[in-house]
């Protein structure tokens, strides 16, 4: 069995635990051991002296595949964006090729930023398995459900049927995990959201879905349903603690209360929020009800881009200029959306540095020039770090960036393909 170590000046254990000049042993894949000096035998260390090892980033909602639509439609209100630009450009290129290429882009993005483990909900995700397993990533995937066709399914009489045996295929698999993936209250009949409920009651799964992003969603819900999204998935039964739910932008005090006492996690999308003028999701309010909240990037096409460690430094300085509160989200409990909750939400044994759990760690250049000096390391992770600064990577034990380096992707050849496909989406280019 493998064995090597992580040296850094600091090891972040965790958000709250700090130790100093350390090395992480890594056995097979799993941790074995946290110690202060390079046990005997051990040849093969990554990090310095002077590097942060950290636990791996977890971002817990995203579509990978999209990475291929990065700049594709921007400035634009969401449901604008998603009905004149996204869907029909979807359901003209998205095809498996597409999203293989795709995914393998962001996974190659997400893994050079420090991201070592994501969720993700899209179509054709047998191929988001594929390119996973081979970049080395851990995965937790869902194939779409929706009430309308889709590029990978053009008869939803059989969207559940379709969700099933892909789950059939991913659930033994030990770096790939299957959820299930109704898209939201809007695009999914009652019916649906019943079925995939109980399709994820039934294999013990994540139940993940899109949930009061916008207000005209909210306002939607209202007239169509006579109630809110959150509370008509309340009244389904299906909010619990395998529910994820991404966004929730759009909450009153009851609902972050109903989340709270169902165990709902949350996925805090803050850029992408942003960047459609969804609104500012009320984190400060779902942390103080003991909600579990969580960070992910959405998609490419609304970010426009995969850096968890930006991520984290966009959310907490968002929710201080909106509270005028400079003591809101500080940098460990920003830390732990992205690490400790993260790994919560997807029921994994990960988010921390100890013997016994995963080997899912990163290191963070302690030479770089913005990480000098180094008074508070989580403080450097936060605010002051980017994704460049993510000198190697580890995911199930597997050295997957070495020195910036990545070892799992041939880089030129994946950068030609994916100009070639965007050549060919360019050509219907809507202005």
């Amino acid at each position: 069995m493998k064995s090597f170590a992580v040296q850094g000046g600091f090891v972040v254990k965790g958000p709250r635990d700090v130790v100093r000049d350390q090395y992480v042993v890594v056995e097979g894949n799993t941790i074995r051991e946290i110690v202060p000096k390079l046990p005997e035998g051990i040849t093969e260390v990554l990090g310095g002296p002077d590097d942060i090892v950290m636990p791996g980033l977890v971002n817990t909602h995203t579509h990978a595949a999209m990475t291929l639509f990065r700049g594709y439609a921007d400035d634009l209100p969401l449901m604008t964006w998603l009905q004149d630009y996204i869907f029909p450009a979807e359901a003209r290129f998205v095809d498996r090729e597409f999203v293989y290429l795709g995914t393998l882009l962001a996974a190659w993005e997400m893994t050079r930023s420090g991201t070592t483990a994501f969720c993700d909900g899209y179509f054709f995700e047998d191929q988001v398995g594929r390119a996973a397993r081979e970049v080395g990533i851990r995965a937790w995937l869902g194939e779409g459900i929706l009430q309308f066709p889709s590029p990978s399914l053009q008869d939803p009489s059989r969207t559940i049927d379709h969700s099933r045996r892909f789950i059939g295929r991913w659930l033994d698999d030990p770096l790939v995990r299957p959820t299930v993936f109704p898209h939201a209250v809007y695009t999914c009949t009652r019916e649906l959201l019943e079925q995939a409920y109980a399709l994820a009651e039934e294999f013990d799964l994540v139940f993940q879905i899109h949930l009061s992003e916008t207000a005209s969603e909210v306002q939607q819900a209202r007239e169509q349903l006579g109630t809110t999204p959150v509370r008509f998935l309340d009244s389904l039964g299906c909010l619990s603690p395998r529910t994820l739910a991404a966004h929730c932008v759009h909450l009153d005090k009851e609902e972050i209360a109903l989340l709270a006492e169902r165990g709902v996690s949350v996925a805090h999308n803050a850029e992408s929020n942003m960047k459609l003028a969804s609104g500012i999701a009320p984190i400060p309010a779902m942390l103080a009800a003991g909600v579990n909240v969580t960070i992910g990037t959405d998609g490419c096409a609304s970010n426009n881009n995969l850096d968890m460690i930006g991520e984290l430094s966009t959310a907490a300085k968002l929710h201080k200029v909106s509270s005028m509160d400079p003591t809101v989200l500080d940098d460990c409990t920003a830390l732990a959306l992205a690490t400790e909750n993260a790994a919560k939400a997807l029921r994994f044994n990960g988010g921390r540095l100890e013997p016994g759990r995963p080997a899912d760690l990163i290191t963070l250049d302690g030479r770089a020039p913005n990480l000098v000096p180094m008074f508070n390391p989580v403080s450097h992770i936060v605010y002051a770090a980017t994704g460049s600064n993510v000198k190697d990577v580890v995911i199930d034990g597997k050295i997957v960036v070495k020195d910036f380096t990545s070892l799992t992707v041939d880089e030129e050849a994946l950068i030609r393909e994916c100009r070639a496909i965007c050549k060919k989406i360019g050509m219907g280019l809507k202005k």
